[in-house]
């Protein structure tokens, strides 16, 4: 077997492999739309949405945030301060 009959068979095989993983891709886009029109015909996307905006502000109302005096905030300079030295100490 020569070179270019190698060559011209690598190259076969290249295309071949490229036009697989391309028609798999179509292929899900396909399924996936068709996924989407049937979740929405059968309107399982609306209450979804509806319940986690629910949700998130039962959850936002139910989080205590800390005011900014409950922080500690020369700790938190200090922990930056060591940080610093430490970086430059290296």
């Amino acid at each position: 077997m020569t070179i270019s009959e190698m060559l011209g068979q690598s190259g076969l095989l290249t295309l071949l492999g490229m036009c697989v993983v391309f028609g798999f891709l179509i292929i899900l886009i396909v399924f996936m739309k068709l996924l989407q029109v049937v979740v929405h015909s059968f309107k399982l996307d609306k209450d979804i949405g509806k319940k986690s905006e629910k949700s998130i502000e039962k959850k936002q109302k139910s989080v205590a945030i800390p005011s900014s005096s409950a922080v500690d905030k020369n700790a938190v300079v200090a922990a930056i301060v060591a940080a610093i030295r430490e970086k430059q100490s290296i």
